[in-house]
């Protein structure tokens, strides 16, 4: 999805990465266990990150843990009619969005490294991530920012 706040603004915004609807697909992930006594600080802190903008919707959906357990987990999901759906864009393009975009968190850049490298730390390495990482680099060094 576009990112505004974070890791755009709304002249040059970035990417991050979004959970979408779509049949079929799947998302291999952590789900994290908050216990009751942190429950209520734990989703102020997530709603007042996640829906700064309304493009997420929060949802609670059943998923399936690794070990055969199927729990209710909180999730945002990325809202399709919402201006900052940005669903198929092509990785040549991600790429010259992310290498040219820096929000209130920082560089989009270094959120698409930090990702992408966190995920192969937990065993979730993705293909098109990787792939991302490697066109961002090349485009900074060339200086091809748009």
């Amino acid at each position: 999805m576009w990112s505004i706040h974070h890791r755009g603004t709304p002249e040059n915004p970035g990417l991050v990465l979004a959970l979408d609807r779509t049949d079929g697909a799947f998302c291999d992930g952590l789900a994290f266990h908050v216990p009751a006594q942190t429950s209520e600080k734990t989703l102020d802190y997530l709603r007042d990150r996640e829906l700064i903008s309304s493009a997420y919707v929060e949802d609670h959906q059943e998923i399936s843990l690794r070990d055969g357990r199927q729990v209710e987990s909180l999730v945002y999901v990325v809202d399709p009619t919402h201006s900052q759906y940005c669903g198929g864009l092509s990785l040549e393009r991600q790429a010259q969005v992310i290498a040219g975009a820096v929000g209130g968190r920082g560089p989009n850049p270094d959120y698409l490294w930090m990702t992408a490298q966190h995920l192969h730390d937990l065993g979730l390495g993705d293909d098109n991530l990787d792939w991302l990482a490697t066109r961002v680099r090349e485009t900074l060094a060339a200086g091809q920012t748009t």
